[in-house]
């Protein structure tokens, strides 16, 4: 297949690293190559956004301006929300480009790993499965399995929403605060993922799966993740521009954090977890003192 990969950070070095092993024909376009995009369009079959939650709109005033291929697919792999609208990437998608058929691509997959050769998995979603199926045959291979799934917007929120958890968990690491509150953490925490899911409109028994669960597990538990190591350095004592400028690059999470948080007041949905994430990251409260506000809320049912 010949393919368009819009980003080269890590995410999308690492797709179109996974797309090689199948022998497509692959292009990149990033902020740091901008030749003309137009060109390269001529004919293509994927179109992948792996640009960075900031970089979604921009990119796609760019193809909307453009006259497209007309069995062209496009694949949003970007894990994010947008500040102005609190809309995900894929839907700033479908709003732009709805005659254009939209695959969601999440999972639990550290680009590091993947790079290494390592075994991973993922989910291509998307409301027309056969859609669905011409992306999952297009990466599948020895080393990468792709489940298809036909609810998109749990899928993306699934690896979104994790990025909150995520932070909040290198912060219960770097704390030492041992594994019982760390399970207790994610589990507490997939449940607040859900709440506010499904409400989206996502599907809970989605967030069970490999780019809910899978994802959330995968990226609270490794120093590989980059949201991780936000939560991991502010427990150490580390500014939050330090930690940013140690890691180098994005962390969706600490942007993720406010406009989940907006959300949820705005539905009246609580969300006693990405609160705290939140005034963590302002540096309205100390990790201990967030922890202990969690620790002592109100009695309740599970």
């Amino acid at each position: 297949m010949k393919i368009v990969i819009l980003g080269r950070g890590n995410w999308g070095e690492t797709l179109g690293f996974l797309l090689g092993i199948n022998g497509h024909e692959i292009n990149f376009r990033s902020a740091r190559n901008p030749q003309p995009l137009e060109p390269i369009l001529s004919g293509v079959d994927l179109i992948i956004s792996a640009v960075s939650m900031g970089g979604v709109r921009p990119t796609v005033n760019q193809l909307t301006s453009l006259k497209l291929p007309k069995n062209v697919i496009l694949i949003t792999a970007t894990k994010g929300l947008d500040p102005l609208t609190t809309n995900t990437a894929s839907q700033i998608w479908q709003d732009a480009l709805p005659q254009i058929p939209l695959v969601v691509l999440s999972g639990p997959n550290l680009s590091t790993e993947i790079r290494q050769g390592l075994p991973a998995a993922s989910v291509a979603a998307s409301v027309d499965l056969a859609t669905a199926t011409i992306v999952q045959q297009a990466f599948s291979s020895r080393q990468f399995r792709v489940y298809t799934n036909s609810d998109p917007l749990g899928v993306e929120l699934g690896g979104t929403l994790k990025n909150v958890m995520a932070i909040a968990s290198g912060a219960c690491d770097g704390l030492q605060l041992g594994t019982n509150a760390k399970a207790a953490l994610l589990t507490r925490g997939l449940a607040e993922m859900i709440r506010i899911g499904t409400d989206w409109g996502a599907q809970a028994e989605t967030f069970y799966g490999l780019s809910g669960l899978g994802d959330l597990l995968a990226t609270c538990n490794s120093s590989l993740s980059r949201n991780y190591q936000v939560g991991y350095g502010l427990a150490q004592g580390k500014t939050l521009p330090a930690i940013l400028q140690e890691i180098g690059s994005t962390a969706e999470g600490v942007n993720t954090t406010s406009v989940l948080v907006q959300r949820g007041e705005n539905k009246g949905i609580y969300l006693p977890i990405s609160s705290q994430v939140q005034k963590l990251l302002n540096q309205e409260i100390t990790p201990q003192a967030a922890v202990a506000a969690l620790m002592l809320r109100d009695a309740k049912p599970e």
